[in-house]
């Protein structure tokens, strides 16, 4: 499992959050869990797109990130792996530092 790896969404909302990205270094691998950000279906976010909400083709899917939704969950409760985001890695990472910039107070 690699950082940005994206996975199937196994939980209640996958028709809205059909995948997650895992957002986590390889440094926490050995931990039984996984930091993952959701990737929303473009058609039923409302979140516009921008620094903080990129797009990504994810299965022949548009989705968009959601950082505001990270979440930390068991290595178990992945979905199966269906592809990866480290080519677009950089503007996953300009997305998490907005979240969790100190520059706005």
């Amino acid at each position: 499992m690699s950082q940005f790896d994206v996975h199937r969404n196994t939980g209640r909302n996958s028709s809205v959050i059909p995948y997650v990205v895992v957002v986590q270094s390889a440094v926490f691998d050995k931990l039984k869990r996984r930091i993952v950000v959701p990737l929303v279906v473009i058609d039923r976010a409302k979140l516009p797109p921008s620094a903080l909400n990129p797009v990504f083709a994810v299965a022949g899917s548009e989705v968009t990130l959601n950082p505001l939704e990270i979440v930390s969950v068991a290595v178990e409760a992945l979905g199966e792996r269906v592809g990866s985001l480290a080519d677009e890695g950089d503007a996953i990472v300009a997305a998490l530092d907005e979240v969790f910039t100190r520059a706005w107070g």
